[in-house]
């Protein structure tokens, strides 16, 4: 069966016919149909009339209540926003415009949501040719593409007897980053072969450290000429180290078909690592490279970078075992290792 025609509107909104998605009845419903049926025995077994006239207008609630509720989920319009940055197991908001179509009558007590598992927002007053704007709170546990195609509507008007509903397709689609756990649990070893960042311990920088007395073993290039001609004696400079402010994060995905579940949580939690280290050097300044088995991306700083980090991330799948070695572009920055060892705890090595 294909799926419902949808076409545009010059407002940017989408029209899609809606899709009906049953009738449930509420408690109030429930027990109103109860009671009807006990108002039916009684005319039938006393023969009253003004039971008979009870119960033609107690049947006439129900009939008026179900063809309320059936159009005032009709004849809606409904647009979702992009959300930002969205990662799993933490809300997100998602914006939202439902418009009415409707000419005649206003829509009352429409319950909102983009899935049928969360929690509906109430949006108690649609005015005819009105529209209403609003924010869903989502949340999604993986990391991934994830695709709402449907918006879901439903209503309990007039008389709440039963609850109504209808979807209305929108194709959403959103790219969720993984899970970013505290940072602070790893840190790389300080580089001390080049950078840009000195360090209060002597090196080959390009700031001065000290000046001291030359000893067997020092660099003659590293004579301080002037002052050694002013006191005589050989003065070494002495100059202050540099850290690297480099990191290679090197994640070898070549694992192998991942069937075990606590295998795939493994492998899972890797990947939020990954990206919790990534994500918290950037924010501190640090041109960051990833390598896996897809590819590598060269160090960059910024916020490009990050987002090109975080998706990549984001889609990163197992791949077939290989001897091949996965390096870094420089073996000379600090460097983490991210393998998934299944003979052994998930490791990372600094």
């Amino acid at each position: 069966m294909s799926a419902p025609a949808s076409r545009k509107s010059p407002s940017g909104f989408f029209y899609r016919r809606a899709v009906p998605e049953g009738i449930r009845i509420t408690t109030v419903g429930l027990w109103y149909v109860l009671f009807t049926v006990l108002v039916a025995i009684a005319a039938t077994n006393t023969g009253n009339n003004a039971l008979y006239m009870v119960l033609a207008l107690m049947f006439s609630l129900l009939i008026v209540s179900g063809v309320a509720s059936r159009e005032n989920v009709r004849g809606l319009e409904a647009e979702i926003d992009p959300p930002g940055e969205v990662f799993a197991n933490r809300p997100f908001a998602v914006g939202f415009r439902l418009r009415s179509r409707a000419l005649v009558f206003p829509r009352w007590f429409l319950l909102f949501t983009l899935s049928r598992s969360g929690s509906p927002l109430l949006i108690p007053y649609l005015p005819r040719r009105g529209k209403s704007a609003g924010q869903l709170e989502l949340m999604v546990g993986s990391r991934g593409f994830h695709r709402f195609p449907y918006v879901h509507v439903s209503s309990l008007f007039p008389f709440g007897f039963f609850r109504k509903g209808v979807r209305y397709r929108v194709d959403f689609e959103v790219l969720v980053f993984p899970e970013l756990f505290p940072a602070g649990g790893s840190r790389p070893q300080e580089s001390e072969q080049a950078g840009d960042d000195a360090s209060r311990r002597g090196g080959w920088g390009h700031d001065l450290y000290a000046l001291r007395a030359f000893r067997r073993g020092d660099d003659p290039r590293g004579i301080h000429w002037k002052q050694t001609a002013r006191t005589g004696e050989l003065i070494f400079t002495e100059r202050t180290a540099e850290r690297s402010r480099r990191l290679s994060i090197v994640f070898d995905n070549a694992v192998g078909d991942l069937k075990d579940p606590a295998e795939q949580s493994r492998f899972e939690r890797l990947v939020s690592e990954a990206a919790t280290i990534a994500v918290d050097h950037l924010a501190r300044g640090y041109e960051v490279e990833l390598v896996t088995r897809e590819g590598s991306l060269g160090f960059a700083s910024g916020p490009r970078q990050r987002l090109a980090v975080l998706e990549a991330l984001a889609l990163i799948q197992s791949r077939p075992r290989t001897a091949e070695p996965l390096t870094a572009s420089d073996p000379r920055a600090p460097q983490i290792r991210v393998h998934l060892d299944l003979d052994a705890p998930a490791r990372m090595a600094g």
